[in-house]
């Protein structure tokens, strides 16, 4: 049931995480999944729902509530977002590093940071649809992993690259029905 659960939040953030809702519950989700990974939750399948579960609707509302607040909310996602996926990365190697990962995840939430201020112009939002691109795959790989565990390391990697790839597309409408200039008749 976990490893459904992880991967239907991911589908829906490739799909909508555009949305800050479901960029937040997808954020939540993922800190969840890390989190689940630095202690030893992973034999109790209730506890890793309700974590994952928790931290997902607080992100959702968190998402949802402050409107108001847009700006200062969609930077912090970004810090989230930008440790979350160095996390996630990070856990798709099942490598241990210690404070290392500590420190990557620094980097990430940096990094995060600097696509959310550099990226926010115009009407298409880049740094929230490649944040949110990179997070719904990074939860699919990481529901499938659970199930497959021969997807962890460059397997899996290539599948988020993927996956991240056609969101980014889709969400910046690229896959759409739009139609281009050239397309409409001339008058």
């Amino acid at each position: 049931m976990f490893p459904i659960l992880v991967i239907l939040i991911g589908v829906a953030v490739l799909i909508l995480g555009k949305r800050l809702a479901v960029l937040g519950a997808a954020v939540g989700a993922l800190l969840g999944v890390g989190i689940l990974s630095l202690f030893s939750v992973s034999g109790n399948p209730l506890m890793q729902i309700a974590i994952v579960g928790l931290l997902a609707v607080l992100g959702f509302f968190f998402g949802g509530f402050a409107k108001g607040l847009v700006d200062i909310v969609i930077l912090v996602l970004g810090v989230l977002a930008g440790a979350a996926i160095v996390l996630g990365f990070i856990d798709l190697f099942n490598v241990d590093l210690g404070l290392m990962r500590w420190i990557l995840a620094a980097i990430g939430g940096v990094a995060g940071f600097i696509l959310i201020r550099r990226a926010r112009k115009g009407s298409q939002d880049w740094g929230i649809i490649i944040l949110a691109s990179l997070v719904g795959a990074l939860l699919v790989v990481r529901g499938l992993t659970i199930m497959l565990p021969s997807l962890q390391g460059i397997v899996g990697t290539l599948i988020v690259v993927v996956l991240a790839g056609v969101s980014m597309a889709y969400q910046g409408g690229y896959l759409g029905k739009r139609k281009s200039a050239s397309d409409t008749p001339a008058q």
